[in-house]
């Protein structure tokens, strides 16, 4: 007996030669070959890319027990953007679809560009011919946020002089400090509005704190994706770069281009039941 699947969406796209060559040979998270569904209406002229997954897998329950291991959900998110990738890079315009929107069967995919056809087709005009770049920015590691100094009257001070001397000294490395982190700070806005006159739109991500900052050194105080258009992608990178070069105590870093996941509305999906 034939084990039962669902239907796993990577993105809408137009249903063009380009998007057809960029599926050929592409597998996804399960394996599977990718491939188009297609609205029962063909004069919009869109399609999902698509692939089977395992119905054990990907209905309610398990999806929600999966999207809970760290593992899973690494190798998962690895695989779905190794689709989205490639279909972007094929020429295709991708609108990235959300990790899981699972389908019950194709039928119901069908359903789903037939009833939303005017939302995508609108969402693919505005990303046609763009991209999207990240854009971090760091406070250096000996520059701290204001808020996460040490209260300098819970430092132990022995003697007189010596504790008069020593709350004067902590209050001068205080005083250096919140200037060095206002300079940061005014850096960095300063780099946002010239990402911002370089791109069509930002999206302002919540700065990454804790485990979720990975390596990367100092205090991340800007984290924002914008889109910007394809033909723009190398000055965008230079202009911020050389903005930033020379301001003490900041760090940038540009990565890019990615398909515009930021930018994509995502829909609803459907529960497989």
């Amino acid at each position: 007996m034939t084990e039962p699947h669902r239907v796993y969406a990577y993105a809408v796209l137009r249903r063009t030669p380009e998007a057809a060559a960029a599926v050929t040979g592409l597998r996804g998270v399960a394996g599977d070959p990718i491939h188009l569904v297609e609205p029962t209406d063909p004069a919009p002229r869109l399609a999902f890319a698509v692939g089977r997954v395992p119905a054990a897998d990907y209905d309610e329950a398990p999806l929600k027990a999966h999207l809970d291991d760290l593992d899973w959900l690494e190798t998962t998110v690895r695989s779905h953007h190794a689709v989205v990738a490639a279909l972007a890079a094929g020429g295709a315009a991708v609108l990235p679809l959300r990790l899981a929107t699972v389908y019950l069967d194709e039928e119901r995919a069908r359903h789903a560009l037939d009833t939303r056809r005017a939302y995508f087709l609108s969402l693919l005009d505005r990303l046609t011919g763009h991209v999207e770049l990240g854009v971090k920015i760091y406070a250096t590691p000996d520059i701290t946020p204001p808020e996460a100094e040490t209260d300098i009257a819970q430092e132990p001070v022995t003697g007189l002089g010596v504790g008069r001397a020593y709350l004067s000294i902590r209050r001068r490395r205080q005083r250096r400090n919140e200037d060095a982190w206002r300079t940061v700070a005014q850096a960095a806005a300063h780099l946002t509005e010239t990402a911002g006159a370089l791109a069509v739109d930002r999206v302002a991500h919540t700065p990454e704190r804790g485990s979720l900052a990975g390596s990367a050194p100092g205090t991340n105080v800007g984290n924002d994706a914008y889109l910007v258009p394809a033909d723009r992608v190398d000055a965008f990178r230079t202009s911020l770069l050389t903005a930033a070069q020379g301001i003490p105590g900041l760090r940038v870093e540009v990565s890019g281009p990615w398909a515009p996941y930021s930018f994509a509305l995502q829909p609803e999906p459907e529960a497989a039941a």
